[in-house]
């Protein structure tokens, strides 16, 4: 028997060897595993806002909506257009002509960047005005007299 013990150690030490290495690479394919499925949700999410945001691009640049931005700012279509054959020489094709506007613009009565108010100018031109004040960044400028207009000098 003597000489089987130590066979039979080394088989079991190598079994044992073999369930280790089979128990820790079961391990890291699972950890692969769980990585992958990590990514794939990360891909479906940024391909589900990538196409959400490629539908708003679509929906702003459709000509109903430019149209509808660029009245909203106040532009108007143009009139009759004209274009240049340069391959003819240059003979002009359609008949140009202004852009018409019908209804005035409306304009927002609300300002676009508010100030603090400011108190009215006093009427006494000997008292100076401050440039600024602690914690404000308004700056208050006043006009002086109109440049002298040059007299007519002699030119050589």
């Amino acid at each position: 028997m003597r000489g089987r013990t130590p066979f039979a150690v080394l088989v079991v030490v190598l079994l044992a060897a073999g369930l280790l290495g089979l128990l820790t690479l079961n391990t890291a394919l699972n950890e692969g595993s769980f990585e992958l499925s990590r990514l794939q949700r990360q891909t479906t999410t940024a391909t589900d806002e990538q196409q959400s945001l490629q539908h708003q691009i679509d929906q702003n640049s459709a000509p109903d909506a430019l149209a509808r931005r660029a009245a909203e700012l106040g532009m108007i279509p143009a009139g009759g257009m004209a274009f240049l054959d340069l391959g003819n020489g240059g003979k002009v094709l359609g008949k140009p002509g202004p852009a018409q506007d019908s209804p005035p613009v409306k304009r927002s009565t609300a300002e676009p960047w508010p100030t603090k108010q400011q108190p009215a100018p006093s009427s006494q031109p000997s008292a100076p005005a401050p440039t600024a004040t602690a914690g404000d960044s308004v700056v208050q400028i006043n006009p002086g007299a109109p440049a002298p207009a040059p007299t007519g000098g002699a030119a050589r």
